[in-house]
């Protein structure tokens, strides 16, 4: 990867305190010079970006599309692992490349556009192959979407901690949520009653696709355009990435984050019934393009209702406690989905699930920052993507399982038991990062 010597900070000696806290000063200033730019240009970038990938990752479209070519339970789950199985080690790959860089913006687009090019996969993909060839191409570009995905968190986390103080950090996501909730849950609906229902374009689905690669690219290229990003002073020296791996004892040592970890790894497995819950509604109830579209309005809905309510908890009470209020709320859906027999019984249980999944990705993804310095924010994100992403593969294939030759109703058990321990983890085991003294969790 080409950089320049100007995009790599110089080692500061450690003893030098004044210079540092000179720089410090000077990045810190230049945070809040341009706190209201940054502000709007990360709003727009996530508002058009997550409106396009909530179409992407709702579990709805995608989990349908992949019953629809394959007619196979096993094979959704497949197709779900293989999306989980790409974002396995490039956050680590990420993080290693950043680290050590003063600025990073010009490495998050670069991701961001390979992400963009995945969906746009997926969209002519099923325009222009049929059979075997569209499902193989298809678990191609979902295998490269996850991957760099897993790059893509690590890296617009980083830059949301730069530029963005933790004390704004929940309202901007809520506001962005909001605002590209109200249009994705629109689309949504639009998509599914008549997109995919008409067949619009000879493939619904692929008219979606494009659909989320157009507003996904919109907003990268705001980002772009308008981020003024400053560049670090104090950064880790370069590394090679199994150094960098070595030291993860180090990251681990924190008690909390260690166990903040096993509560992720429990969470993620309880994805477990995500792909499933489509499914099972259209096991249950007649699933055409309009109730699909009801349905995803219902999830993605709930997403933009609740955001604010997040955001608003998460600034004043820590993040902490949404984590543990959507877990609740997620083991709540799950019981919903259990028991669901009508159309409006799904409808709430996707509204629930929506609900629970927009305040663990907002509260996991703002607590994980938090814990320790700066400079290790990057390998502690992408320590916590790869763990998380670790159980997120093996789940879904696990689901397609039981799924197959048990039923689905056991998968949405198993799921319940893997989140009510991720629950008590993070109740009795975990402290709220704000809230501890220096040296407080460290052992």
């Amino acid at each position: 990867m080409n950089r320049s010597d100007d995009d790599l900070a110089p080692e500061v000696p450690e003893f030098d305190a004044v210079a540092q806290g000179m720089h410090e000063d000077v990045f810190n200033r230049f945070v809040a010079d341009n706190l209201k730019h940054n502000y709007i240009a990360h709003f727009m970038h996530g508002m058009l970006g997550m409106t396009g990938f909530r179409l992407i990752y709702a579990p709805t479209f995608v989990p349908s599309y992949l019953y629809m070519m394959t007619g196979s339970s096993l094979m959704v789950g497949i197709g779900q692992s293989l999306q989980q199985v790409g974002a396995i080690l490039s956050p680590i790959v990420s993080a290693s490349q950043i680290e050590h860089r003063r600025q990073v913006l010009p490495i998050a687009v670069r991701i961001g556009m390979m992400m963009r090019v995945q969906i746009l996969g997926l969209a002519l993909a099923g325009w222009f192959l049929t059979g075997a060839p569209l499902i193989g191409v298809t678990f191609l570009f979902l295998f490269l979407l996850g991957f760099f995905t897993g790059a893509q968190r690590v890296v617009f986390q980083m830059l949301m901690a730069k530029v963005i103080p933790i004390a704004k950090r929940g309202k901007l996501q809520a506001y962005r949520n909001l605002a590209g909730g109200v249009i994705a849950a629109g689309l949504s609906f639009w998509a599914g009653s008549y997109l995919i229902d008409q067949k619009i374009l000879g493939n619904g689905y692929s008219t979606t696709f494009m659909i989320s690669f157009i507003l996904t690219s919109l907003g990268l290229t705001v980002l772009s355009r308008m981020m003024r990003e400053p560049r670090s002073f104090l950064v880790r020296p370069r590394m090679k990435i199994i150094d960098r791996m070595k030291e993860f004892p180090q990251l681990l040592a924190d008690r909390d984050y260690r166990n903040f970890l096993v509560a992720q790894l429990f969470a993620a497995a309880g994805r477990i019934s995500t792909p499933f819950c489509i499914i099972h509604a259209g096991a249950v109830i007649k699933l055409d393009g309009a109730t699909l579209g009801l349905l995803s309005l219902a999830f993605l809905g709930a997403d933009t209702i609740s955001n604010l309510l997040w955001g608003v908890i998460g600034d004043r009470r820590g993040f902490k406690i949404t984590m543990v209020i959507a877990v609740t709320v997620w083991i709540g859906a799950l019981i919903m989905f259990i028991f669901a027999s009508e159309t409006w019984h799904f409808l709430a249980a996707f509204f629930a699930l929506g609900t629970a999944m927009s305040g663990y990705m907002m509260s996991a993804t703002t607590l994980v920052l938090e814990f320790g310095s700066r400079d290790d924010i990057p390998m502690r994100l992408a320590l916590s993507t790869t763990v998380e992403t670790s159980a997120a593969t093996v789940s879904p294939l696990v689901g397609g399982v039981i799924a197959s030759f048990v039923g689905i109703v056991p998968v949405f058990l198993v799921s319940t038991l893997c989140l009510s321990i991720a629950l008590a983890t993070l109740m009795f085991a975990v402290c709220e990062p704000r809230n501890r003294s220096v040296g407080h969790n460290v052992i």
